[in-house]
């Protein structure tokens, strides 16, 4: 075999999202953002909403998840994303609305925005990327920072009685009435990637079918910000992370 017969298009296993524009990124080697960011492009792509889909953007590393999908998308201030969304889905019923949540944005300054979407059971989707930690302004403890864990402003590790414990905000959302699913996935691994590919069809399909509020939270590396590197934040994730957030539905019904 030369290599035309290897460049030939029926040979070809793998196209490459056509949502998703070819720009440099800006994320970190190594974090989890860019995965999502395929599966989102792809999952949209295939459910043919290009042209419903409406994503609304963070305060956090993903500030800038404009640049990446070819949708409409509007920008939130700082944990309002919810908020956001849920006037976006009511004024045009038609449209799919997701937001795209770090979890200080999600878990910390947009707590009651969050909480209090999903209890009415606003028809959006929200993903949530938990990766423990403040990536974008210097490594701070993140409402999900683990007890022990290391970051600029826990130098020692995040204590209970200084800090507070974790919040698993995933397992509060999934005892509201007001949301239908809610499931921890991740994608540090080939199989991960595709359980969470079909979590999140199956969150935007819930959107479609008008069944409430659907939560994909995403357990997700920051090697960066956990001073790792990308193979090392894999496998801290797994040992620790997975432990506390452990993957798999939280509620389907």
């Amino acid at each position: 075999m030369n290599i035309q017969d290897i460049i030939k298009p029926e040979n070809k296993t793998y196209n490459r999202p056509r949502l998703l524009l070819d720009v440099n990124t800006h994320y970190c080697p190594g974090c989890s953002h860019g995965v999502v960011h395929k599966l989102i492009a792809e999952v949209i792509d295939e459910m043919g909403l290009e042209d419903t889909a409406v994503g609304v953007a963070p305060v956090g590393c993903a500030v800038f998840a404009y640049n990446y999908i070819d949708i409409d998308w509007v920008e939130a201030a700082h944990g309002r994303a919810p908020a956001i969304a849920t006037a976006i889905s009511r004024l045009n019923p038609g449209n799919v609305v997701f937001t795209y949540q770090g979890d200080g944005d999600l878990a910390a300054i947009g707590t009651a925005e969050t909480i209090h979407a999903a209890n009415r059971g606003e028809n959006i989707v929200i993903v949530f990327i938990n990766n423990a930690i403040y990536g974008m302004t210097g490594g701070q403890m993140a409402p999900t920072t683990l007890l022990g864990q290391k970051t600029a402003t826990t130098p020692y590790g995040r204590q209970a009685d200084l800090n507070g414990y974790p919040i698993k905000i995933s397992d509060i959302l999934a005892g509201l009435d007001g949301t239908c699913y809610v499931t921890r996935q991740s994608v540090h691994t080939p199989a991960a990637v595709r359980k969470a590919k079909s979590a999140l069809k199956k969150a935007f399909q819930n959107a479609l079918d008008k069944r409430g509020t659907s939560v994909v939270e995403v357990v997700s590396t920051c090697n960066s910000g956990w001073k790792l590197t990308p193979a090392q934040s894999n496998e801290w994730m797994v040992e620790n992370m997975f432990v506390k957030y452990p993957l798999g539905d939280l509620k389907n019904v």
